[in-house]
């Protein structure tokens, strides 16, 4: 029988940033409805996601670091918690 169990994911990652570019990266980063913007400072913006699988993260963590602007785009932290009420 499948595992019926349901986990909700947490990360951070670390967007480096072309110089003069800050301000257009993280009006772009807001406008994806996904990661969150934490931190920026020295052209790195710190964000967090959340999402139902690890590959949930991964689509957002590629789809930051291929914004028009960004250098890299690095998965810091993960966390995986079990929901309440799922089932082995």
């Amino acid at each position: 029988m499948p595992d019926q169990r349901r986990y909700h994911h947490i990360s951070s990652a670390v967007v480096a940033v072309m110089p003069g570019r800050l301000a257009e990266v993280a009006e772009a980063i807001a406008g994806m409805g996904g990661p969150e913007i934490r931190a920026q400072e020295n052209n790195r913006i710190v964000v967090v996601m959340e999402g139902d699988s690890a590959g949930e993260l991964g689509a957002q963590l590629t789809a930051l670091g291929a914004l028009d602007g960004v250098v890299a785009a690095n998965m810091v932290f993960e966390h995986i918690e079990e929901l309440e009420g799922s089932a082995p």
